[in-house]
């Protein structure tokens, strides 16, 4: 009787489970065809009737950017030019210039030759301003321009650049170039290896690998692995670079989506290289994505010490899927969540303020969690540090000079002004700052901080408004007396500042490469890595040994 009593009210509640599923499935497929051909009749009505020529790949280009806008900014859809600039990001080869470039009004704006490739080979300097490509003027070109500066190998490019106001001309003969994960590892005294690395491309397993294994072969008996400005990458790389110091089949990272094929659990699946030797990773609030995997999956098994400050909180992962015509688009798919449960995504896209933008996990309503060992870490708000340096914290002042490219043109400045520097450390001294203070000034460098970009669009809207003439005088009080503040948000951060300024001035002189050597003597956050790993006893008890 029991069994038939199941028979009758089971195997209905298990007929409706599947009826309102498919009855799901049915109303978002059928809503999904409507919206469809609700948009096939605009587009076509469009660009059949308009009074004017369209262009059609425009306009669509432009209708699904704008609607991937509104769910997070790692939603993007990659038409043919795009997919080629994507995939670069992620094999870490491709055939160029070898140089950070960034479009700027009518001119292409060097920001960093790479040492060795063909824009350093051509004489070109951070801060030369690219005006034109073979017989293309820049000032006529709206599309990508990077595209202009790519080919086959060994294909020679004629341009025209300004520099420091002066017209000039180079020829740059393309070649390969290798964007290194690992651009630099050494050790930073007698005990103690320091790997760097940058991004999560294809070879950043293989070559932290590398870089482990010459470390300790060299002498090295404890490791600082710096993850300071890695926006993340591929996943797999992040599990396995974990996978370097935890045992095979420990769980690193599981995703979960309302699409069950994307739910999946990330083991390690290799024989480490190392599971006892002392391990601390640096962070920082431009450590994001694969990075929090990685320092967020060490901290929970009790693996490494976690120093520097608070990580950017990206716990959202994407996946590149080809459409049709070579176009592709990359889709968040899942969430991420560390081995205790944790899932340190920062800002919430579903919820948004009154001016669109996604709120912030207010740290109150952070979740706790525990490590392998039982210590607390908590969710929300990106990985924080086991031991925390406030003084590694950015300002939104620096922020704003960054931004606004202030220090990179002081600096540009500075390094015509120095031409006979050379492999010295410089000292920025307080007249320095005084003078990069009055160079801000005479180039009318705006910050744009946020408050100075509301207070602009309050203006901008009295004018449509036609109200403009009578707050005119008070604006401008307050323009004034916000920028007074700005300044006085300087000075507080000098500290701050003068390091930024003496960054971008040894990468001037030394690239990149000289930026890591002096941050292994000199930095901050590395000497206090190198405190911990020296202090045996502390280090024990911040992980429970």
């Amino acid at each position: 009787m029991f069994l038939s009593f199941k028979k009758r009210y089971i195997i209905p509640t298990i007929l409706s489970v599947f009826l309102f599923v498919g009855v799901s499935f049915k109303d978002d497929f059928f809503e999904i065809s409507k919206q469809i051909e609700i948009f096939t009749t605009l587009f076509k009505t469009i660009n059949q009737n308009y009074v004017d020529e369209t262009n059609p790949a425009e306009l669509m280009d432009k209708a699904i950017k704008s609607m991937l806008a509104d769910l997070d900014p790692y939603t993007n859809y990659f038409n043919e030019q795009d997919v080629i600039k994507f995939k670069i990001n992620n094999t870490g080869e491709y055939t160029g210039i070898g140089a950070l470039i960034t479009r700027k009004e009518d001119k292409l704006i060097i920001k960093e030759p790479y040492k060795g490739f063909p824009a350093d080979k051509a004489g070109l300097k951070a801060g030369d301003e690219i005006i034109q490509i073979g017989d293309v003027l820049l000032a006529d070109f709206k599309d990508d321009a990077s595209q202009l500066l790519k080919g086959a190998k060994n294909t020679k490019v004629d341009i025209k650049y300004i520099r420091q106001g002066k017209p000039l001309t180079t020829q740059l003969i393309l070649d390969e170039v290798e964007v290194k994960a690992v651009p630099f590892y050494g050790k930073v005294d007698d005990k103690t290896g320091y790997i760097v690395l940058s991004q999560f491309n294809k070879k950043a397993f293989l070559e932290t690998k590398e870089a482990l294994e010459k470390l300790k072969a060299d002498g090295a008996t404890q490791i600082i692995l710096d993850l300071r400005g890695n926006p993340g990458g591929l996943l797999h790389e992040a599990v396995n670079i974990c996978n370097l110091f935890v045992p095979k089949g420990e769980i690193i990272v599981t995703t979960k989506s309302k699409n069950e094929k994307y739910n999946n659990t990330y083991k390690t699946t290799r024989e480490p290289i190392d599971t006892e030797i002392p391990l601390v990773v640096i962070v920082d609030g431009k450590s994001a994505s694969a990075s929090e995997i990685v320092s967020g999956a060490l901290q929970d098994l009790d693996r490494a010490v976690i120093v520097g400050s608070r990580s950017f909180g990206k716990g959202l992962v994407q996946r590149p899927i080809d459409m049709t015509y070579g176009t592709q688009v990359k889709v968040t798919i899942s969430r991420y969540y560390t081995p205790s449960g944790r899932c340190i995504q920062a800002l919430n896209y579903n919820k948004k303020d009154k001016s669109g933008k996604a709120t912030r996990t207010e740290e109150k309503n952070f979740n706790a969690f525990k490590t392998k060992k039982g210590r607390p870490v908590f969710d929300g708000g990106g990985v924080l540090p086991d031991v925390e340096i406030e003084e590694t914290k950015t300002s939104a002042i620096a922020d704003a000079l960054q931004k606004n490219d202030g220090i990179f043109n002081y600096v540009t400045h500075y390094y015509y002004k120095n031409p006979t520097l050379g492999d010295k450390i410089p000292t920025i001294t307080d007249a320095d700052f005084l003078d990069f203070k009055a160079f801000l000034k005479r180039e009318k460098i705006e910050f744009n901080t946020e408050t100075e970009i509301a207070l602009k669009n309050t203006l901008e809207k009295a004018k449509k408004e036609q109200v403009d003439s009578a707050i005119n005088s008070e604006y401008q009080q307050l323009l004034t007396a916000l920028q007074r503040s700005e300044e006085i948000l300087i000075d507080k951060n000098q500290k701050e500042i003068k390091n930024l300024i003496l960054d971008e001035i040894i990468k001037r002189y030394q690239y990149k490469e000289g930026l890591y050597q002096y941050y292994a003597k000199s930095n901050l956050e590395i000497k206090k890595a190198i405190g911990v790993l020296n202090n045996t006893a502390e280090y024990n008890k911040i992980l429970k040994i």
